[in-house]
């Protein structure tokens, strides 16, 4: 069973989307276990401060290194060989393919979100993979470790159900997009579903997909 733990200031984001739909089941058919740690508790002072102003100045505040340390010292006492994950703007862009590789690992993680206008350096000593979904900034490390979590665990063997249902997905080869897909009615609005895929000939229907699938334009 892979297990991930997310540290974050906001656990209550994480409740609807791990309680819900694919990830749920996931855990309830026993391949994942998924679980929050609030940085919160690991706050300095009666106010728990997990932040702090950055030496030589700037805007923003900066997630103190303490707070940090203690959640992922809490989190390898319960996993002691789980893999560091640190979800940053700065980290390597998330991929399929990356997907697919911590899938086939079977790691488990411990998950850093990020906050404010960033971390203290020196919590990267404990990390082993930074990682960003994109070229682009967010408010904090919440959505892209949503993100992360639901590309990894979706691909895990019989979470899907169909054997085939991540093998034929879009970028599942690193750079195609998925062909098009109709379901019923045959005619809806005046639009219809090409005979091709009414005709029963599974030969003509692997070319037509084939043809339809179309390179991904990323620029």
């Amino acid at each position: 069973m892979i297990k991930v733990q997310v540290i974050t200031l906001f656990p209550d984001m994480f409740t609807g989307v791990f309680g819900s739909s694919m990830l749920w089941k996931a855990q309830k058919d026993g391949h994942v276990e998924l679980s929050t740690i609030d940085l919160r508790q690991f706050g300095l002072g009666q106010r728990r401060t997990v932040d702090d102003t950055p030496y030589g100045g700037g805007d923003g505040m900066l997630l103190r290194p303490e707070p940090l340390f203690a959640a992922v010292e809490l989190a390898k006492k319960n996993d002691p060989d789980a893999k560091v994950l640190l979800m940053t703007a700065r980290g390597r862009c998330w991929k399929q393919a990356t997907a697919q590789a911590h899938a086939d690992s079977k790691d488990s993680y411990i998950v850093i979100c990020g906050r404010y206008e960033g971390y203290d350096e020196r919590i990267v000593s404990v990390v082993d993979e930074q990682i960003s979904v994109g070229d682009y900034v967010l408010t904090g490390g919440e959505l892209p470790a949503m993100t992360v979590v639901d590309s990894i665990i979706r691909l895990i063997p019989g979470v899907l159900g169909g054997e085939t249902s991540a093998v034929i997905e879009s970028f599942s080869d690193g750079e195609t997009l998925e062909f098009p897909q109709y379901t019923r009615p045959e005619e809806f609005n005046g639009m219809k579903v090409p005979d091709v895929l009414l005709s029963g000939n599974h030969a003509e229907i692997a070319k037509w997909r084939a043809a339809n699938s179309k390179k991904a334009d990323k620029k």
